[in-house]
């Protein structure tokens, strides 16, 4: 095992030394794809730990009702853009986002600055033997050290009894990154949860990436997701999963949109 590093809490937010746009509950940080992955490289090569979210719509309204979810935002050191109806929404108020920057779009390019700054991977979440396969297909097609796997029965209620046995599987290898597809909220309220004991790892939330590399999910093509329908191909290829999220739960994110821009709108207006 490796020598540990006292753990440190997550610093909010990292110093990128640039604008945050706060929609909603969430503040997301104003950055490019590239300024994004370099940006966590060098969260990684800091080696003080923290966390990496990826705001979508979903998120701006799940942070409305989920206090536990608006908390581990809070808190996380990292916030990029991963939805394009809020880039677009962010053209019109004081921050603008300059483009979407997809949690499974990011995994790729930090295998491959991973491989070259000699970094350790441990891979967490997705259904049974889905992290295994990927670990072996970006350890053999980016030479990236993936040091372990894992994908274990997370419940948000579980407490230590639960995620210290997890977290010690992780901390025996020492990763310097930490992926975790748990699906939203409940990788974002886990990382959150044992952030304190991952020492200095970097653990990022990625949903669906997993499963994307895998096979087992399908993406939507590039010009869907460029065009902002991803969440459409996503409903129309998993219905019965998807449907309460994107057809009930995010219409609200309108609503939030007008309270935003109606808040903007009264502040600039003289006494």
């Amino acid at each position: 095992m490796s020598s540990a590093a006292t753990p440190v809490p997550p610093q909010t937010p990292f110093t990128t030394g640039r604008a945050r746009l706060n929609i909603g509950q969430l503040a997301i940080d104003q950055l490019t794809f590239e300024e994004a992955v370099t940006e966590i490289g060098r969260l990684v090569d800091s080696r003080q730990g923290g966390y990496v979210f990826t705001a979508n719509v979903d998120h701006v309204v799940l942070a409305e009702d989920n206090v536990q979810f608006r908390e581990a935002y809070s808190r996380a050191t990292i916030s990029v853009v991963d939805g394009m109806p809020i880039v677009w929404a962010s053209r019109a108020m004081d921050v603008p986002l300059p483009e979407r920057i997809a949690g499974s779009d990011l995994i790729l390019p930090l295998m491959k600055l991973g491989a070259g700054r000699k970094w350790r991977v441990f891979l967490l979440g997705a259904g049974p033997g889905v992290a295994e396969k990927v670990g072996r297909i970006v350890s053999e097609q980016y030479g990236v050290e993936v040091v372990g796997w894992d994908s274990p029965m997370v419940r948000l209620d579980g407490g230590d009894a639960q995620n210290d046995p997890i977290v010690a599987k992780i901390r025996e290898k020492d990763p310097h990154l930490l992926l975790v597809a748990l699906g939203s909220p409940k990788q974002e309220v886990w990382i959150s949860q044992v952030a304190s004991k991952l020492g200095p790892t970097v653990a990022i939330g990625i949903g669906a990436g997993l499963d994307f590399i895998a096979g087992t999910a399908k993406r939507a093509p590039v010009w869907i997701s460029r065009a902002g329908f991803e969440w459409l191909y996503r409903l129309v290829n998993e219905p019965k999963r998807l449907w309460r999220r994107y057809i009930l739960n995010d219409s609200r994110f309108a609503t939030i949109l007008l309270r935003e821009f109606w808040q903007r709108t009264g502040a600039k207006k003289p006494e």
